[in-house]
């Protein structure tokens, strides 16, 4: 069994850590990867640069946010990491940037995993329906097996 689980530092995804551990040592999975999607809030599009005038400086700001922002995911994906390790799973990492239902199903497609494991943000209501779910849309994207964890 191949388990791809989400990481993102949230309390839901607290929970499917834990979770992903009792399933991963119970079953004696064959392997298990922790993936971290964001999409930047500091990445320019292309066509900003011909609309907007930037000096090398703003580039270079925006170039070192940017790459804050990826160690601080590489951080969170290590915390998860010692918390398999300290149970004797060892667990292969990801960190994309894009859309992430998108990424996380076109990921676990490509890569064959047989199992999604997703926390649940728990809204319900109408923050649900203005705000959309990425564990909703990962349940709806993916071809293989997910497991939402509240």
């Amino acid at each position: 069994m191949k388990i791809l689980l989400c990481v993102d530092g949230s309390p839901h995804s607290d929970k499917a850590i834990a979770e992903a551990i009792t399933i991963a040592g119970g079953c004696s999975a064959d392997e298990v990867t922790l993936i971290n999607v964001y999409e930047s809030r500091f990445n320019l599009p292309e066509t900003t640069t011909d609309r907007l005038p930037l000096t090398r400086d703003d580039i270079e700001r925006f170039e070192k946010l940017s790459e804050q922002e990826r160690e601080e995911r590489k951080t969170l994906i290590e915390e998860a990491v010692n918390k398999f390790e300290a149970h004797g799973i060892k667990v292969n990492t990801a960190l994309e940037c894009g859309h992430p239902a998108e990424t996380i199903a076109r990921y676990a497609s490509e890569g064959g995993f047989s199992m999604i494991i997703i926390g649940s943000r728990g809204l319900g209501g109408l923050k649900k329906l203005l705000l959309g779910s990425v564990s909703n849309a990962v349940l709806q994207e993916a071809k293989c097996s997910v497991l939402v964890v509240k």
